[in-house]
């Protein structure tokens, strides 16, 4: 079981490397490392669990931020209108977008980062997106409103790339052109 103190954070080297293409079949460790990423977000949203092991709540986990560098993420979305999202993604990619943009009103937080960082991240509203599943079976997704910008956010990670890298440092709460706040 992943906890707290395997999560690496900000100014470990790990974060800022791309990481490598997963190679299929995947081997036991590859396999295992993917459902723990998974296991984590989804224990980390259950407070019982999450306080017995002083989890902090996280609905996305990318395999780099266990000093893995790797293409899996793992995401756990619970919503109210549409069914839960629960998905490992390897070697995930996005293949269509939409023009329009979304960000959090409140801003994105990371479980690599022990700091609020305020500002709005612009973030595709939609997107097409495509992945392999642990059993190297390849499917295809159409996200929108907030699996969109999980799913944005941890794939940055894979590409070394962190959430306040797209804040504007000079205006943090700048309006962004052509896109709207996503409401809960």
């Amino acid at each position: 079981m992943i906890l707290m103190s395997d999560i690496i954070r900000e100014g470990h080297p790990t974060l800022r490397e791309r990481s490598e293409e997963v190679k299929f079949p995947l081997s036991q460790n590859d396999k295992q490392l993917a459902a723990d990423l998974l296991e984590y977000v989804i224990n980390s949203q259950d407070d019982e669990i999450a306080e017995q092991h002083d989890l902090r709540a996280g609905i996305g986990l990318a395999a780099p931020q266990v000093n893995q560098p790797k293409r899996i993420f793992a995401l756990h979305i619970e919503q109210e209108d549409e069914k839960d999202l629960s998905i490992i993604a390897i070697n995930p990619r996005i293949v269509s977008h939409s023009v329009e943009q979304s960000y959090l009103p409140t801003g994105e937080g990371c479980l690599s980062v022990d700091r609020e960082v305020e500002g709005f991240v612009p973030r595709y509203a939609r997107i097409t997106i495509k992945a392999f599943d642990i059993e190297g079976k390849e499917y295809k997704k159409r996200l929108k409103g907030l699996p969109s910008i999980a799913f944005q956010h941890e794939l940055d990670h894979l590409n070394g790339v962190m959430f306040y890298d797209h804040i504007d440092s000079k205006d943090p709460y700048r309006p962004i052109p052509g896109a709207s706040p996503l409401e809960k």
